[in-house]
């Protein structure tokens, strides 16, 4: 019984060694004919076969089905699977130790690598001229396309990762940086450089054996290896980046966490976690980390500025005008910084003018009260006239201007900037 049951088994194997034979030489023959929906069919009825072929067929297999899908170069085919079928075959080959089709998918895989990757290059230069989301996403699926066929090549995965959310397809972005990440993605390369003799200009190659050839040839000199820096942090800021314009504040903020707690030394990822927190309306949270960056990056004049703001907000106005004073000093032609102090010094006139405002019968101790007004006002006009003569197209500077000057009594000045005030109305 024993017996029988083993030569019935031998049976159904031989049954379907023919099968898949057969239907591999169906797909061949419909390629030969350029049929390749008769040729998918093939194969997808020989898929389920395929399992305990041998090597042989097995690499016929995959030759075909990526041939079935290659479609002769067909720009309309699913990049996606006719990389993952070619790669396929070149892994399973690699494996097998058994190089058959290699050469000739690797020649079709490179032809269309480059191809794909020189129009998601053009359509990517296209967008940055029109500003289009859909030419920033057409060139985004060019660069994930390439990704498909090369998976070796991560840095086109970045920048379809980035080109999608310059393309506002904030969850395309996401799902790759998150993708990214997972594969421990650092963009970390070692570019090969040498200056061109004859043209003088440096000159990047695929490799070191090219760029050695080159210098030994004569055509070039000065060779040289240099490192592009991680891409790991910027990966983080621009993940959190997507799930902030998407809304989603407390996903962005874990992942700023994330990457601040593997690089706390990041000003970048410090200076977004501080936005992050403004735009979610959190104000002390945002003058925190300012004034953590400050202590990170204690030149930066525009950091000053906006805890400057804040301290505004908060009533602080000593401490504002400091922080308005220190952006000043790192950066002199600060124009808002000048606007700002005239406008801290001016809120020290509210209580007085609430006070004004109480003793309208007391004209004796509202005239004192007036004049206390008008000397914070005099105290405050040169910042505004030093804000103007850096930026003299600011309508709100100039309208201070005019208030200024009507108040302080001063004709001439006020007949001169109401004309400014009128050119710019225009």
């Amino acid at each position: 019984m024993k017996k029988q049951l083993i030569i019935l088994s031998a049976f159904f194997i031989s049954m379907t060694v023919f099968a898949q034979n057969d239907e591999l030489k169906n797909a061949e023959k419909a390629l030969k004919a350029n049929d390749f929906a008769t040729a998918m069919s093939a194969v997808n009825q020989a898929e389920g076969l395929i399992a305990n072929a041998d090597q042989k067929t097995k690499a016929k297999f995959y030759y075909l089905k990526g041939l079935a899908l290659y479609q002769n170069g067909n720009p309309n085919a699913d990049m996606q699977k006719v990389g993952d079928a070619f790669n396929e075959l070149i892994n399973y080959e690699n494996q097998t130790n058994k190089p058959k089709y290699t050469a000739e998918v690797g020649v079709l895989l490179n032809k269309m690598i480059v191809a794909v990757a020189e129009n998601a290059s053009n359509n990517y230069s296209k967008a940055i001229e029109t500003k289009e989301d859909a030419d920033y996403l057409k060139a985004a699926k060019e660069f994930q396309q390439v990704y498909a066929l090369s998976p070796r090549d991560t840095s086109y995965l970045d920048n379809a990762a980035l080109v999608y959310y310059f393309g506002k397809d904030y969850d395309s972005s996401i799902k790759l940086y998150e993708e990214l990440l997972s594969l421990n993605y650092t963009g970390i390369t070692t570019v090969f450089v040498a200056t061109d003799k004859a043209s003088g200009e440096d000159v990047v190659y695929g490799d070191k054996k090219s760029m050695d050839l080159q210098v030994k040839l004569g055509l070039a000199q000065n060779p040289r290896e240099e490192k592009k820096e991680s891409r790991r942090e910027m990966i983080f800021k621009n993940l959190a980046q997507n799930y902030s314009d998407k809304g989603n504040n407390e996903k962005a903020m874990e992942i700023i966490a994330k990457g601040r707690s593997e690089f706390p030394k990041s000003y970048s990822l410090l200076i977004d976690e501080a936005n992050i927190y403004y735009k979610a309306g959190d104000n002390a949270k945002f003058k925190e980390r300012l004034e953590e960056a400050i202590r990170l990056n204690p030149t930066e004049p525009t950091l000053y500025y906006n805890v400057g703001v804040m301290n505004m907000d908060q009533k602080n106005i000593d401490e504002a005008i400091k922080n308005f004073e220190k952006a000043i000093e790192l950066k002199p032609d600060y124009a808002d910084a000048y606007n700002n102090i005239g406008a801290a010094i001016i809120e020290k006139a509210a209580p007085i003018i609430d006070e004004m405002n109480k003793s309208l019968a007391d004209f004796k101790k509202y005239d004192k009260l007036q004049a206390q007004q008008f000397d914070i006002y005099r105290k405050a006009l040169p910042y505004y006239e030093k804000a103007y003569g850096l930026n003299p197209k600011s309508i709100n500077i100039v309208q201070t201007l005019m208030g200024l000057y009507e108040n302080l009594d001063m004709p001439v000045k006020l007949k001169e900037i109401k004309v400014v005030y009128e050119s710019l109305k225009q």
